[in-house]
């Protein structure tokens, strides 16, 4: 488990779900999740700040599809909450106007409503928020 952590950053829950798959009893389960924790192996925040970074900066995912994904592994809204400043607005911004301007130039479309609407569309699909999109479309060169 320890080079499970080490390789990089865990939630609890994922080490949880590793803990499953060895036959081990639940005392060994809570010893070993203690002894990460104890260690600073296991790190909770330190795990979403990587995640958000990641997600972000790597995939660029937009703030919902993030958050979604936390949730599905536990991780509680405070947390979630206080860790967004990993992400820079300005970053956050530039990267959906790079999006609208490529997905402008991909959409073979010649009316602009039907145009802007697929590139929400997609937007939202990545994970921005409704407003965001719309605030960057304004500062984009559609």
């Amino acid at each position: 488990m320890l080079n499970y952590c080490v390789y990089q950053d865990r939630c609890h829950y994922e080490v949880e779900q590793k803990m499953r798959e060895f036959l081990l009893i639940p005392e060994a389960k809570e010893e070993i999740l203690m002894y990460l924790i104890q260690e600073k192996y296991l790190d909770e925040e330190r795990f979403v700040r990587s995640y958000i970074r990641g997600k972000f900066y790597i995939k660029h995912w937009g703030r919902n599809k993030i958050k979604i994904n936390l949730k599905q592994k536990q991780i509680n809204d405070k947390l979630i909450g206080r860790c967004w400043d990993e992400i820079d607005d300005g970053d956050y911004q530039k990267q959906i106007i790079e999006y609208i301007e490529k997905q402008s130039d991909c959409i073979n479309e010649s009316n602009l409503f039907k145009k802007k609407n697929k590139i929400i569309k997609f937007l939202l699909s990545k994970g921005y928020e409704y407003d965001c999109i719309l605030d960057a479309f304004e500062n984009s060169s559609i």
